[in-house]
Order: structure tokens, then sequence, then C-alpha cells
């Protein structure tokens, strides 16, 4: 119908009060009450159009959510964290994964914090990856900062719903957490037990709407003013490998118009792909509106690269990639010299105003190795 921009508009939660409830009588009585079933629109069709228009938009959009499909910049240039400030300089920044325990116990990502400090500009904490429970990502982030390493916190839709997800960054704010990354996480039947099909209140494009409200205009969801606003830096993920580039964009699209200000991309070995999805991009005039860090990911064996080849969506391994890996002499050597080439190209790439993401899969040990083998040491501050 030639109406697919429509989908760049943002979308309202749902009102669990109608859950389960037809809201058909809702449409007719509102339209009776503003007249649409008047004699004078039989002969003005074009007015009553546009009031049929302005009715199923008033439905849609509540006066506690308000969404529409314009862009929204933050309302301060001012940075707030130490990988907005980089960035800002125009620096090309390293950010890594960090994974959390499956224990109590903080020591593994204090070691890490320790090992990765002077190499990486920000550690992303995961939030329960692959829809398994682990330790607090809000936890970690605090391990992270009392490590001097800067935090950027993951937060999951999936596993929050609209009270915990301000609650949360709330808090994460007053800690000094203030990187968040917005996700919708991995569907809960990917992970192990009878977890089942969780329901999700939220997506991604709804909690940066809902976090940059309460940052820009300083209002909970239901309008309550917020006495002391968090001061955030808004971050999402791209998946340059997407089976429908189109969509991609527009997905990306409205990520931005919500509120997104960086960008973390799903990992990538097909350069070729990779331009395309900036290209893709910068016909939107997007590019210039958010920082773009390209995920890389180091692959230690053939196993593993035939594992993110097969079975991990929205990832793509070139056939060349794989061959190299199969025919190597020392597979793992063969992974770090591949993720080494591909952050050279990345580095002159226009579009990459960013930077890096390594992904190093519970590799970390080959965090360092990387950066300075790629020459990054010089390229970001602490």
């Amino acid at each position: 119908m030639g109406r697919l921009d429509r989908l760049l508009e943002v979308q309202a939660p749902l009102d669990w009060n109608q859950v389960g409830h037809d809201t058909w009588h809702q449409l007719i009585r509102l339209a009776w009450q503003r007249g649409l079933f008047a004699p004078r629109y039989l002969s003005d069709r074009e007015a009553w159009l546009q009031q049929v228009e302005q009715l199923f938009y008033d439905l849609r959009q509540p006066d506690w959510w308000q969404g529409d499909d314009a862009y929204h910049p933050p309302h301060s240039d001012q940075p707030v964290s130490r990988l907005q400030a980089a960035l800002q300089r125009g620096e090309f920044v390293v950010t890594a994964e960090i994974a959390p325990p499956l224990s109590a116990s903080g020591e593994s990502v204090q070691r890490t914090a320790d090992s990765l400090r002077p190499f990486i500009t920000a550690g992303n904490i995961t939030d329960n990856p692959m829809a398994t429970a682990r330790t607090s990502s809000l936890a970690c982030s605090l391990l992270l900062l009392q490590h001097s390493m800067e935090p950027v916190l993951q937060v999951t839709a999936r596993d929050h719903n609209r009270l915990s997800l301000q609650s949360k960054v709330l808090g994460a704010s007053l800690l000094g957490v203030r990187n968040v990354l917005c996700l919708t996480g991995d569907p809960p039947m990917d992970g192990p037990g009878a977890v089942g099909a969780l329901p999700f209140d939220l997506d991604a494009v709804q909690i940066v709407w809902i976090l940059r409200k309460m940052r820009d205009q300083g209002i909970f969801l239901d309008g309550r003013p917020l006495k002391e606003p968090p001061q955030l830096f808004l971050g999402a993920t791209g998946t340059p490998s997407a089976p429908d580039l189109g969509m991609e964009a527009r997905r990306l699209h409205k990520k931005i118009n919500a509120g997104v200000q960086f960008i973390q991309t799903q990992l990538v070995y097909d350069l070729d792909v990779f331009e395309d999805w900036l290209e893709a991009l910068d016909k939107r005039d997007l590019l210039s509106k958010a920082y773009i860090l390209a995920g890389i990911g180091p692959m230690r064996s053939v196993r593993a690269a035939h594992y993110l080849a097969e079975n991990v969506p929205g990832v793509r391994v070139p056939t060349d990639i794989l061959k190299r890996m199969e025919q190597a002499s020392d597979p793992r050597e063969e992974g770090v010299q591949i993720a080494l080439e591909l952050i050279e190209r990345l580095k002159e790439m226009p579009g990459v105003s960013g930077g890096v993401h390594l992904m190093a899969m519970g590799w970390e040990s080959v965090v360092p190795l990387l950066v300075k083998e790629a020459g990054l040491m010089s390229r970001f501050s602490d």
C-alpha cells in the first residue's frame, strides 16, 4: 500500500485493562461524539478522512504516551559519561562485552575489569544473555564502577515491565551508571528450563521512548514529575546482516527517532553487507544522528565459526572466512588475524563514527591483544 513509513510511529505498550476485551465500542463511541456520522461529511470526503485519521491516532496514542514518528534529539549535548565524551571528541572507541557470572560471587567480573581497564573505553554488562538467569546486570555494573571501569548497562524488554524498568534505570543513574543499551532480548524459549513464552510488556523502542522522556522531559510514564531526572546516554543494537535490509533500516530509524544516541551492532564478518547497511542508514540521514560501533568477535575454532554461521540469527560469516578457518594450521591465530583485518578496514570506513564493540564470547583474554595489535591503544582516553 506504499505506507511502510507509517511503521516509524512509536506505538504505546499494551493497556492491560483492555487486553482480552473488544475495543470496537470505544472507536464507535468516539466517532459518534466527534460527529463522523453527520450528513455534512457526505459531501466533504477529504475532511472526513482527515478526521478519521485523527480519530485512529488518538485511539492508539493515549495521553500518557503520545508517540509519533519525529526525530527527538537529546535536550542537551553535554556528555554524561566518559563514553559519550570520547565519542563526541571523535575518538575511535573500544567497548567490550562482559557476561555476568552464574554465581553470587563477583570475583570474575572484578578480574575482567582489572584486565581490560587499560584497553577499552567501557564494558557492556549483558542482561541475562541467551535467556539464562545470571547475576544482575546492575550489580555487575556497580562492580565495574568500583574497579574504575565505565559500564554500559544492558536492559532487556524481556525481563522488565514498565514499572521495574523505570525503577532500575533511576537506580542505575543514582549509582553513576550513565550508559544504557536498550534491547528487546532473546526469546524466553531460547533459555534452559520450563520458562515458556513469558509475556513482553515492552520492546526496545518503547524502552528508549520511556527513558528519553524521563531524562529530557522529567516525567514518569504515568505523568508524575521527576524531582531529579536520570542522566543517560541511550544506545540500542543493529543487525547489519538482517535478511530484510529495508525493514532493518526502518527499525533503526525508529529507534534513533525515539532517542537512541549510539548503536552497537551484531557481529560483523561480511564488510560488503556492512557497507550496504551503512548506505541504507545514510539514505535516511541517520549516520549523523547516532554513533556506530561495529561488533567484532574473534573466532577460536572451526567449530565456533560454523556455529556462528549456522545458528546465530543476524550473523553472516562469508564462505571465504569459513575456508580460512578450516584450512588454518592454527585456527585460534587465524581467528585473531581475521578480527584484526576487519578492525583495520573499519577504522577507515566512512560512517563508522564510533568505533568497535568487541564480543569475545568467553575469550576475554584476547581483547588486550586485539587492541594493541590493531593500534588502538592511543585512540581512546581514560
